[in-house]
């Protein structure tokens, strides 16, 4: 193995790039494992906008143990409790079993982002480029670290993965998956296809044979929208997209679809470079069924509001306009917002704009919500605060109904919609 830091033999500059992304698996409920090791093994469920001991709020992040109950990201924490109890509580009732019951935390972004610079720490010793695509995500370019030359019947940059990997495990103490590919997007779909604590190797020339049989969904950047479009067109997986007329699929989507077409033929020659500050942070998740229950569509803001929220404050960010994103069946898109007097960091406020913007939708069937802050300013001194500030007086801005750009969801930094 290397020294860290180091460059492995056989790493040369006529190479095809080597693209690992690392992704942490359930990163929340790992850090909650690391923070009280009595939770390795058990179902862990992590919520926003959630108190100890409260049904209230949505859930962030639930553990592999966890989502086997049927616990989803963005559900109701009073959903998630009907499904998985907790287990102080399993314990003092007799009818029901401790041992199918979990532990719920609520979201600690300051303690999160404190194990994450520990693995950005790794991350930027291991690469000489490194995006950081989120708290618990990002892109490593090990080009010059590492080769794609086979040695006992795996390539070298499979070892060199395998060594990022053991470094977090060894030195965090939380699990990661990793996929490695010669390009961003296969290494991003490979990540994906073996969770957790994955290790996925797409050597060049093999990204075709890869994706062919994958859902078309699995394609980076295609998401349920595009993927209904596609659907339509006949085109269900990745090797259909691929073989598609292009001219087709440009004339339904435009430049997108282009890109699209591009990716499931294993062509993306997009560079692994830093990212800069982002124009708006959002978070969104989609019910397992659309829902008309107006109390488990205000949870469910509420706490991707809180997420925002803090997530924010993390960044030093300022907003002055708040929205939200509602997604009614089949997949119509429909995005609201406020602009306010001046930029804010004001969580409660967040909630409570949020909150009001899904007034409008009451009675509604919901498949999917997000809410995002835009407008931002950083480096303020201190958060900015708009006490006596009254929602009703403020100038407020509805947008038109848009689709937005697909794609999974996660904890990024988004321009735009997901």
């Amino acid at each position: 193995m290397t020294d860290e830091g180091g460059t492995l033999p056989g790493a040369g500059d006529d190479d095809p790039r080597i693209v690992c992304h690392v992704d942490m698996d359930c990163f929340y409920a790992s850090c909650e494992r690391l923070r009280e090791p009595e939770l390795r093994g058990e179902p862990v469920v992590v919520g926003m906008g959630y108190e100890s001991g409260e049904p209230h709020g949505a859930v962030a992040t639930a553990s592999y143990e966890a989502r086997a109950y049927g616990v989803e990201s963005a559900q109701p924490v009073s959903q998630a409790l009907e499904r998985l109890p907790r287990k102080t509580v399993a314990r003092e009732d007799r009818t029901l079993d401790p041992a199918d019951a979990g532990y719920y935390r609520p979201v600690d972004l300051d303690y999160y982002r404190e194990v994450a610079d520990e693995i950005k720490a790794i991350l930027h010793e291991c690469a000489g480029r490194v995006r950081e695509v989120s708290v618990d995500e990002a892109y490593l370019d090990v080009t010059e670290r590492t080769a794609w030359d086979v040695v006992d019947g795996r390539p070298l940059a499979e070892g060199y993965a395998r060594y990022v990997k053991e470094r977090i495990a060894r030195e965090v103490g939380v699990p990661a998956s990793v996929g490695v590919a010669p390009t961003m997007s296969a290494a991003k779909v490979a990540s994906d296809h073996d969770k957790p604590d994955g290790l996925v190797v797409v050597e060049p020339g093999t990204v075709r044979d890869f994706f062919d049989p994958l859902p078309v969904e699995a394609v980076h950047g295609v998401g349920p929208v595009t993927a209904r479009e596609l659907g339509e067109m006949g085109i269900e997986t990745a090797g259909d997209l691929s073989a598609a007329d292009p001219t087709a699929i440009r004339e339904r989507f435009g430049e997108r679809g282009r890109t699209f077409y591009d990716r499931a033929r294993g062509n993306d020659d997009r560079a692994v470079t830093p990212t800069g500050r982002p124009k708006s942070l959002s978070r969104e998740s989609a019910f397992t069924e659309a829902t008309a229950d107006a109390e488990r569509q205000r949870e469910t803001v509420s706490g991707l509001a809180a997420d925002v929220a803090e997530r924010a404050e993390g960044k030093g960010a300022l907003y002055r306009t708040i929205g939200i994103k509602v997604v009614t069946p089949p997949y119509d898109v429909h995005t609201r917002e406020r602009s306010l007097p001046g930029p804010v960091a004001d969580a409660d406020l967040v909630r409570e704009v949020a909150g009001d913007l899904l007034a409008e939708f009451e009675g509604d069937t919901i498949r999917k919500l997000g809410v995002r802050v835009s407008n931002l300013q950083f480096g303020a001194a201190a958060q900015a605060r708009l006490d006596g500030w009254d929602g009703d007086d403020a100038p407020a801005g509805t947008t038109p109904d848009r689709s937005p750009t697909d794609g999974q969801s996660s904890l990024a930094d988004f321009d735009g919609w997901e």
